[in-house]
């Protein structure tokens, strides 16, 4: 257990000293700026995106000589030249489309709002889902108090996608509206012949003693004009959340992008005195891809519980770091986290919990368990706790382990043969995370996701 002082509530690892990266501006990030910043901005934007451009134009793209990214190199993505995709492009989400959230979608391709294939009206009064030119001019004010605002907006992906903001999904729960039907955020990227970025950007605001569940969910379509069955792009998307007082958000992150895309995600939530937040983080696309999930606790008596499910194969690289800061008392947070490699594959989990001295008669849990499923596959964990309470209650471990041979043996001596036997015994781990997802088509169709990847070999 790592015990130790923390000098912020949720360190930020790509702060950037001003002075000296003036003299050693990053050649690649600016021309990745100059590209994000031609995107209009939409009335009321402005100024937030230049303020993020300045900070952009005075930092660099993180490097594995870093500690928070020393396992993730990044530079097979700076050797790309990515453009913006102007142009509006149509997109067939028929097999997308959940039924419980059938009139309670917004959907956005290529970044870009597609009010063809949104469907709000299916949705109590009190709750606004809407894209930015879709909200009233007092809505959009309201939304101004939170864009931004969450702890870490200066890291230098989520200053990127602030520095091009052209639009944003919003989500905002009136107090003790009590939203039954999910709301599902749908992302989706279709490519063309070159290489594209795009920059999601959501805000929840949950009012006081309101309840609302949230699928926000990334994934590709092919262009009908493009050869590639998949396409090459970068997603840089970010979530912010605010729940206040004794309100709840259970929240499902679902990434299924193209295998030779890039994405890198933050997820920013703000939790105040008794509330209550439930995230399940599922990833299973993406050539490289990193989710860095911060919570910050501003009241107390807040409870926390971080599901996440890591399956990778090929040469995929999933990076996975969270950060809980429960600042005040009688705190609860639970933290399972799941890995299933194949083939060369590498996972990647750091998860931190921060208990400083305010916060006693907190009740932390953290637990990362990984599945090997090649000799070539690999994994590197490191959950950690910084405490300086002393009247606390606090756990943390990680396992990393293959599948038995006598499992296998016991179910191939039940009439099941050894291919068989083995997806079984992935499926269960798996299981136990996909399970409780609350939406049950969406539970499903990860389920038969994961029954139905075919690379998880022995290589040897």
């Amino acid at each position: 257990m790592t015990i130790q002082v923390s000098p912020s509530p949720i360190p930020n690892s790509d702060a950037v000293n001003l002075t000296s990266t003036l003299l050693d501006r990053d050649a690649y990030l600016t021309r990745l700026l100059e590209q994000v910043i031609l995107s209009p901005a939409a009335d009321g934007l402005q100024k937030l995106r230049q303020h993020a451009a300045n900070w952009v134009r005075h930092s660099t793209i993180p490097t594995t000589r870093e500690e928070e990214w020393r396992f993730t190199d990044l530079s097979e993505l700076r050797k790309l030249q990515f453009q913006v995709d102007k142009q509006l492009k149509s997109a067939d989400i028929s097999s997308l489309i959940l039924p419980e959230a059938a009139n309670s979608r917004l959907v956005f391709v290529n970044g870009v709002y597609a009010p063809e294939l949104s469907a709000v009206a299916d949705l109590p009064s009190g709750v606004v889902v809407s894209n930015w030119a879709g909200l009233s001019e007092s809505e959009q004010q309201r939304v101004s108090q939170y864009l931004a605002q969450a702890e870490g907006t200066q890291e230098v992906f989520t200053a990127l996608n602030t520095a091009g903001i052209s639009d944003v999904a919003v989500v905002l729960v009136a107090k003790n509206v009590m939203v039954e039907t999910p709301i599902h955020l749908l992302f989706v990227s279709v490519v063309g012949e070159s290489a594209m970025i795009f920059q999601p950007r959501c805000l929840v605001v949950a009012e006081s003693g309101s309840q609302v569940s949230l699928i926000e969910e990334y994934t590709n379509r092919r262009d009908a004009e493009c050869a590639e069955e998949e396409g090459l792009y970068f997603t840089n998307a970010v979530m912010e959340v605010w729940i206040a007082d004794n309100a709840e958000v259970n929240h499902t992150r679902v990434e299924r992008e193209s295998g030779e895309a890039f994405h890198i995600g933050k997820t920013a939530i703000a939790q105040s005195r008794d509330s209550r937040y439930t995230c399940h983080a599922i990833t299973l696309g993406a050539k490289l891809s990193r989710h860095n999930l911060e919570i910050l606790q501003t009241g107390e008596q807040t409870q926390t519980n971080l599901n996440g499910l890591t399956m990778i194969s090929g040469n995929q690289l999933a990076d996975t770091h969270s950060a809980i800061a429960l600042n005040y008392p009688h705190s609860t947070s639970r933290q399972l986290h799941k890995c299933i490699v194949g083939d060369r594959a590498h996972a990647v989990f750091n998860g931190k919990v921060f208990v400083p001295k305010p916060a006693q008669l907190t009740d932390a849990a953290q637990l990362n368990r990984n599945l090997l499923l090649s000799p070539k596959a690999r994994v590197d964990t490191k959950p950690q706790l910084e405490i300086t309470a002393d009247n606390v209650k606090c756990a943390h471990g990680a396992t990393v382990s293959q599948l038995e041979d006598d499992e296998i043996f016991y179910l191939q001596s039940r009439g099941i043969n050894e291919n068989d036997a083995r997806n079984l015994l992935i499926n269960a781990f798996a299981a136990e995370i996909l399970s409780q997802i609350p939406i049950p088509s969406l539970q499903k169709i990860l389920l038969n996701t994961v029954t139905n990847l075919k690379s998880f070999t022995t290589d040897n």
